[in-house]
């Protein structure tokens, strides 16, 4: 089982990334190893914007700075089990951008349906740090 907000200690000094390849290549890594909270420790910009395609009341679309990234999640680990995640990529563009494919398989603690979930995030990377990611979600069959 994988679980996308476990948690170590954040990596002491780790090395600085300063170019988007290094960032991505170390972000997928840490995604497969079921470590979302070290990469987002070790790489997102205290200004990171993150974008959702959908939202709602209790999570809105555009959220921006590290605390309302770190409570997404919270809130995603405390209402989720993630039964099985797949990372592709990362896939890089020219320039401060690349993307990542996630294909997660969940279930939801409070009705206990389980659900597959697929995303394209795409990130922009800054002075060695992602400053933005927006993801896109794979609809219907």
């Amino acid at each position: 089982m994988t679980s996308i907000a476990t948690a170590t200690p954040p990596t002491p000094n780790p090395a600085v990334r300063t170019t988007t390849a290094e960032v991505a290549d170390e972000l997928v890594s840490l995604c497969r190893a079921g470590r979302m909270l070290d990469a987002i420790n070790n790489f997102y910009s205290p200004e990171i914007v993150s974008v959702e395609s959908m939202g709602n009341e209790q999570m809105p679309s555009t959220m921006k700075g590290l605390d309302a990234i770190m409570e997404k999640n919270r809130w995603w680990t405390e209402n989720n089990t993630v039964n099985s995640a797949t990372i592709e990529g990362p896939f890089l563009a020219e320039g401060d951008r690349f993307a990542v494919h996630y294909n997660f398989d969940v279930t939801a603690k409070q009705t206990g349906k389980r659900n597959q979930m697929e995303e394209m995030a795409l990130y922009t990377v800054k002075d060695g740090k992602i400053v933005h990611e927006h993801f896109f979600y794979k609809t219907g069959p």
